[in-house]
């Protein structure tokens, strides 16, 4: 068995193979109000599955079984569940390598990648991904795993839990890590899920704990290069004032990089609303409340009319120290777990 995409179909009624195994029925009751119309073959093998798990039975004709209903609905849980379970019994028995299973653990990580590519939005699969690698203790090639998921889809929330959960198992706060992020941000610089995991790996991980000498520094900078790159897209904007949070900076220090991208009165010249709004709290807070003013006057009327009313609402609370979230600490950093 080298491999689970072969087209031998198995007909599990009158294999001989499976004739010590009693199918079992799904129970929908009596008279179900609406019962799904499953196709034929899916009906026979989860019976057949039922059967199995009923005994508690391990082999390798039960991950051909688990493989065939992945195969139509991978989205099943409990065939992944009870697949894990048959493999740590597999091994559990050293037959893994013998002639008649003829699997590994590393086989097994190589099907489920194939799996991935084919059902992409699928949470399952990374699960099943992560109790194989825990269970291995080894990440070897599990960054190139989930590096040719992103280059299909950059923005993939499973692969980004999985990758985030992998980052703290094993410790992997390093320079290839913060180097493929700059190369993902460096491809798509509204990635906001790279964003997160740039913040995890250099200062959401810290918790209480203070950065070591430049990191903020370096952070700072890079936001900036990447607001310059694309002014008016909020990931940089709200990475640039997390960075400031974490190292203690006023909101103040940012005054004039903001006006560069909103000068207040050069309407014409405004090219971010988000800097518009950073500058309405950086005034408010220096005692400058007309130009505070006049910034939430022109994201009302013309450069976030959609939130007019929140900004409105900013605008009655100029000068009362009341504190209140900007618009884009409204989108906070969030990081994933596992």
């Amino acid at each position: 068995m080298a491999s689970y995409d072969s087209d031998d179909e198995v007909d599990y009624a009158t294999d001989p193979a499976w004739a010590h195994i009693t199918p079992l029925p799904q129970d929908d009751g009596e008279n179900p109000l609406a019962q799904i119309a499953y196709h034929p073959d899916y009906v026979v093998a989860m019976s057949y599955l039922r059967g199995v798990m009923s005994i508690n039975y391990h082999s390798a004709q039960v991950l051909k079984l688990t493989a065939d209903i992945i195969g139509m609905n991978a989205a099943h849980y409990t065939v992944w569940g009870y697949r894990f379970k048959t493999l740590m019994a597999l091994e559990a028995s050293n037959v893994f390598n013998d002639e008649e299973t003829s699997w590994s653990w590393r086989k097994e990580l190589d099907w489920v990648q194939s799996i991935a590519k084919q059902y992409e939005k699928n949470y399952q699969i990374w699960h099943h991904r992560q109790l194989i690698i825990n269970h291995l203790n080894d990440s070897t090639g599990e960054r190139e795993r989930t590096n040719e998921m992103f280059a299909s889809d950059s923005k993939n929330y499973h692969v980004w839990t999985y990758r985030q959960w992998l980052v703290k198992r094993f410790n992997l706060f390093d320079k290839e890590e913060l180097d493929t992020m700059e190369l993902l941000l460096k491809e798509d610089v509204r990635n906001n899920s790279a964003w997160n995991h740039r913040y995890f790996i250099t200062l959401g991980r810290l918790g209480t704990d203070s950065p070591a000498d430049g990191v903020i520094n370096r952070e700072i900078e890079f936001a900036k290069v990447a607001i310059s790159s694309a002014p008016q897209n909020p990931s940089p904007w709200n990475y640039l004032k997390a960075v400031l949070r974490k190292g203690n900076i006023d909101l103040a220090s940012l005054k004039d990089f903001c006006e560069q991208f909103a000068p207040i009165d050069s309407e014409d010249k405004i090219k971010s609303s988000h800097a518009l709004d950073i500058l309405s709290e950086i005034y408010d807070e220096t005692g400058n409340l007309g130009k505070a003013e006049q910034a939430l006057v022109l994201l009302a009327a013309k450069y976030d009319p959609v939130r007019k009313n929140y900004w409105r609402y900013r605008k009655r609370l100029l000068g009362s120290k009341e504190n209140v979230p900007t618009a884009s600490e409204k989108t906070p950093i969030v990081h994933a777990t596992a």
